[in-house]
C-alpha cells in the first residue's frame, strides 16, 4: 500500500507559496535568450542504467534536431523531492522542467507556465480526455502528461473457483452478495487498507467518487465528502469490517504483501493493487481484471505522470523538448518498464496479446487520480484517523465524516 508524506509536502507547498514569480533557473519568466534546459526527474524506470540509457538516447535525438540546444536531464532521488525542489526554487536554482505527479501542480501553480502557452495543439487534442483532467487546475492545464496507469477491480480466480462462483462483481451490491458465501468458505470478499498513513487516493476516494461523491466543493473552498454519497461511502465499507467480511486488523496496520491474506489466495477482490503486484502470489493466469465497481458510476484511481515547466525557462525551448519526450515513440521507453501506458490516444498499443494489461488500459478513461488542492494531503491526514475511528466502531460514519469536514474547512480557509 502506498503512504502519503505529507511533512515533506507540508514544507514543499509553503516553500513554494513563497518563491518569487521567476524562480526557474533563467533570466525571467518565458526567457528567450537560454538554450540550455535544466530537466528534473526522477527514477521511473528503476534500473538506473536503464534509465540513464533512455534520457540520453532523448536528448541525443533531440539536441540533433534543435542544433546550438543543450538538454541537461539529472535523475533525483523520490525521498524528499518535494522539499529538494520547493528550496531549489525558492532560491532561484530550480530546473525549466520537472517531472511531476498531479497534486504537485497546486502547490508549485504560481511556479509554473501554465501549457496552453507552450503545448503544441495537436499535442493537446491527443490527450486522453481523463490525462488532461488530471493536470488541470483552476481551468488551466499546468503540465503535460507523459504516462497513466489505472487500478481497476482485480479478482482472484483461485477463490472463485473455490466457491463455484464463474461471474465476478461489477457493483458494490455484487460484491455485497457474494461476501456471506465467501465468509462461509473461508475467504474474504476484499481487502481494505484502514492504516491512516494509508493514501486515500487507493483506498476510500475511489468508493466516494463511485457513490458519486467528492472529497471538495466545486470551486475547492469546502470539504464535500461529508455529504451523502460520502456517508453512503463509508457506511457500505463499515459493514464489511463489522461482518468481517475483510481483514479487521488491516484498519489499523499495513503489513508487506507477502503477509497478507491477499497473498494466501484468501481475499476475492482488491481495488488497491496492481495486477503486477498480486501476480507473484495469484499467479498471472488467476488474475481477472473488470472495470472500477459501480455504485452510482464507475470510477478508478489511475496516477498520471507529468512533465512542467518552471517560470525562468525558455518556454519555446522547454514546450518544444517537452512535446518531443510525449510523443508516442519516445514515451514507450518510459512507460513499458513499469506497466504504465500512453497518455495519449493515437499511441500504438504497448501490450498486444496481454490480456491483463489490455483490460487495465480500458479502465483509463474512467480514472481519477485524486483531488487537485492545495490542501488535498493535509485534509487527507484530517480524514484518514476519522474513517479509522468509524470502522473501529468508535463513531458513526455521519459524525466521523462531518467532524472531519469541519477541520478541513478550517483548514483550507487558513490556507486561502
Amino acid at each position: 500500500m502506498r503512504r502519503r508524506n505529507t511533512a515533506a509536502f507540508a514544507i514543499a507547498a509553503a516553500l513554494a507559496v513563497t518563491a518569487v514569480a521567476g524562480c526557474g533557473s533563467g533570466t525571467g519568466s518565458g526567457s528567450s535568450s537560454k538554450k540550455t534546459i535544466n530537466t528534473w526527474v526522477y527514477p521511473v524506470i528503476n534500473d538506473a542504467k536503464a534509465n540513464d540509457a533512455y534520457w540520453d538516447g532523448l536528448v541525443k535525438g533531440f539536441e540533433k534536431e534543435n542544433p546550438g540546444v543543450t538538454v541537461k536531464v539529472s535523475t533525483y532521488p523520490w525521498a524528499n523531492r518535494d522539499t529538494a525542489l520547493a528550496t531549489a526554487l525558492a532560491a532561484g536554482k530550480g530546473p525549466d522542467v520537472a517531472y511531476l505527479i498531479p497534486d504537485q501542480l497546486s502547490a508549485y501553480q504560481r511556479n509554473l507556465i501554465p501549457a496552453a502557452q507552450w503545448m503544441p495543439a495537436a499535442d493537446k487534442a491527443a490527450y486522453r480526455p481523463a490525462a488532461l483532467k488530471a493536470v488541470t487546475v483552476d481551468g488551466q492545464a499546468l503540465a503535460a502528461p507523459v504516462l497513466m496507469s489505472s487500478y481497476p477491480l482485480l479478482c482472484d480466480k483461485k477463490v472463485f473457483d473455490a466457491i463455484g462462483e464463474t461471474s465476478y462483481p461489477t457493483t458494490w451490491d455484487q460484491l455485497a452478495a457474494l461476501a456471506p458465501k465467501l465468509k462461509a468458505k473461508g475467504f474474504y470478499a476484499t481487502s481494505y487498507s484502514g492504516d491512516t498513513t494509508a493514501t486515500l487516493n487507493m483506498t476510500f476516494y475511489p468508493l466516494l467518487w463511485q457513490a458519486g461523491g467528492d472529497v471538495f466543493s466545486a470551486d475547492g473552498t469546502k470539504a464535500a465528502f461529508n455529504s451523502a454519497a460520502g456517508v453512503k461511502a463509508l457506511t457500505w465499507l463499515k459493514t464489511f469490517v463489522d461482518n468481517g467480511w475483510t481483514p479487521k486488523d488491516l484498519v489499523t496496520t499495513t503489513p508487506q504483501i507477502e503477509q497478507t491474506d491477499l497473498a494466501k489466495n484468501k481475499v476475492a477482490c482488491t481495488w488497491q493493487n496492481t495486477a503486477a503486484e498480486v501476480e507473484p502470489f495469484w499467479g498471472k493466469d488467476n488474475i481477472e481484471v473488470g472495470p472500477a465497481l459501480t455504485a452510482d458510476k464507475s470510477v478508478a484511481y489511475g496516477t498520471v505522470g507529468t512533465l512542467a515547466v518552471f517560470k525562468g525557462a525558455n518556454q519555446e525551448l522547454s514546450g518544444k523538448w517537452i512535446s518531443y519526450v510525449s510523443q508516442p515513440k519516445n514515451s514507450a521507453g518510459l512507460q513499458k518498464p513499469g506497466g504504465y501506458f500512453s497518455p495519449r490516444s493515437d499511441a500504438t498499443a504497448l501490450y498486444p496479446g496481454d490480456q491483463i494489461q489490455e483490460a487495465t488500459e480500458k479502465v483509463l478513461g474512467s480514472t481519477d487520480v485524486g483531488p487537485l488542492n492545495k490542501s488535498a494531503r493535509d485534509v487527507m491526514g484530517l480524514l484518514a484517523p476519522q474513517i479509522q475511528a468509524a470502522l473501529l466502531g468508535k463513531t458513526t460514519p455521519k459524525k466521523a465524516l462531518d467532524a472531519a469536514a469541519q477541520a478541513a474547512d478550517q483548514l483550507i480557509a487558513r490556507k486561502r
